[in-house]
């Protein structure tokens, strides 16, 4: 129970408004730890609850503080949308205390953000580009923090984040609590980042990437080309007629393409990082409230969508890591429901898949729909790591001799040694054929 943990009673009356009843498994693990204010290295799968798991503690430590005087606490993650749904979430479990936060991200108006820091919010959460600029402008100060978390820090180090969330810690107070989640410690950056920001950390290891997430069925469907993979499309959009899905391509300019295609039959909607943040939140917010049902997104969706009742993820191209492929799925299946996740693999991806499905420790089930089957049906022969076996090129030698063909020496003349630059250069001005680079860009 959360009363369990000795809650301040504000915050146990937002627990119990918003239903929760029982800890999640990250949340009991963490937040006696969180609550000494020590520091933590956590691993844990997306939709665990682990947002819960580290607001709730901030939440306690401030309301039994001293008065703000600035930033007690920051919470750090890679993308916008994330920080929007952290951001709510503070919301919820914050509305009975006078505790507030300020949210900071890119694509949104710098004046505005910084007339919100002037307010001495208890609490900033923020992309870390954003903050950095924010704190080379003086907008705000990190000496009184209490509490700092980073929030998907692999994912923060993949997007090139090692500088700023470096220049940012360098702010902080010497004192403070500093408490890093992941979605696997095996992550190399983590491991470093770890090294360089914690100090006798508690290490809780529950679900990295490479855990099987419980409540998703995983399949995969083989598929020609595109015009195969819009009929497979189609055939799902009639088996899951209500539901909400989330297809994921690679790339922006496809997931535009993809998403007008289908706004022909269906209430489609499409996400990427092109778009402005008003956009991106306009999109979003039509999704959740069920006024587009189908939601084409880039990778910039696969962390921070966190909207109960998507039903069905479908790799449309599939992901090139396993973490991403991880992450994506994990759009379904959020607290404790149940959802599925297919994916199209086509020749060219399927040792991509048998990759991702090495990293899992999985298999996962190739299905058909009947009636629109593909002309591919795998590789005829795979090795030992499911990877398709490769046909080998010709010796282009044996074949020579074997046609009596004479075959030329691969000796380079000379001794083998290149004429030197300034030699070649000589040679091309006496054949009257060499422009010095120079003076070719003079002429330019």
């Amino acid at each position: 129970m959360f009363s369990d943990f000795n809650f301040h009673p504000s915050l146990i009356k937002a627990v119990d408004k918003l239903g929760y009843k029982e800890p999640t498994p990250v949340q009991e693990a963490c937040m006696l730890d969180a609550l000494a204010k020590k520091d933590l290295l956590v691993s844990a799968q997306t939709g665990s609850g682990k947002t819960a798991a580290f607001i709730l503690p901030i939440l306690h430590i401030m309301l039994r503080g001293k008065k703000n005087t600035g930033a007690k606490a920051l919470i750090l993650a890679p993308t916008r949308e994330l920080v929007r749904q952290i951001y709510k979430q503070f919301t919820l479990l914050s509305e009975f205390t006078p505790i507030k936060a300020a949210m900071l991200t890119g694509g949104e108006d710098f004046k505005f953000q910084a007339a919100s820091l002037r307010k001495n919010p208890e609490v900033i959460i923020a992309t870390p580009g954003r903050l950095v600029d924010h704190l080379k402008r003086g907008s705000t100060s990190l000496e009184d923090l209490e509490v700092f978390v980073l929030d998907e820090a692999d994912r923060m180090l993949d997007m090139g984040f090692d500088d700023d969330l470096m220049t940012i810690a360098s702010d902080t107070a010497a004192m403070k609590a500093t408490w890093l989640f992941s979605a696997t410690l095996g992550h190399v950056g983590v491991t470093k980042l770890g090294k360089s920001l914690l100090h006798e950390a508690v290490n809780i290891d529950l679900a990295g990437a490479q855990d099987q997430h419980e409540g998703i069925s995983q399949k995969m469907i083989l598929a020609d080309d595109e015009e195969h993979k819009i009929r497979l499309l189609h055939r799902l959009f009639t088996d899951y007629p209500e539901d909400k899905i989330v297809i994921f391509t690679n790339t922006k300019v496809m997931a535009s393409r993809l998403s007008m295609k289908l706004r022909e039959v269906e209430r489609s909607g499409v996400l990427h990082g092109d778009m402005t943040q008003d956009e991106r939140n306009f999109v979003t917010q039509q999704f959740r409230q069920d006024k587009i049902r189908i939601l084409v997104a880039t990778d910039v969706a696969a962390r921070g969508l966190d909207i109960q009742g998507i039903a069905l993820v479908i790799n449309y191209d599939l992901a090139r890591k396993g973490d991403e492929y991880v992450h994506r799925i994990g759009r379904t299946a959020r607290a404790g429901a149940t959802g599925d996740a297919i994916s199209f693999v086509t020749a060219p991806e399927w040792n991509l898949m048998a990759s991702i499905e090495r990293y899992l420790k999985i298999n996962i089930e190739k299905i058909v729909l009947p009636g629109i089957e593909g002309k591919y049906k795998g590789p005829k022969k795979v090795k030992n790591n499911g990877k398709a076996v490769g046909k080998k090129s010709p010796n282009k030698k044996k074949l020579a001799k074997k046609a009596g063909l004479k075959v030329k020496s691969s000796k380079k003349q000379g001794g083998g040694k290149r004429p030197s630059k300034p030699k070649i250069e000589q040679e091309e001005k006496r054949q009257g054929g060499f422009t010095p680079i120079k003076k070719r860009k003079k002429e330019d």
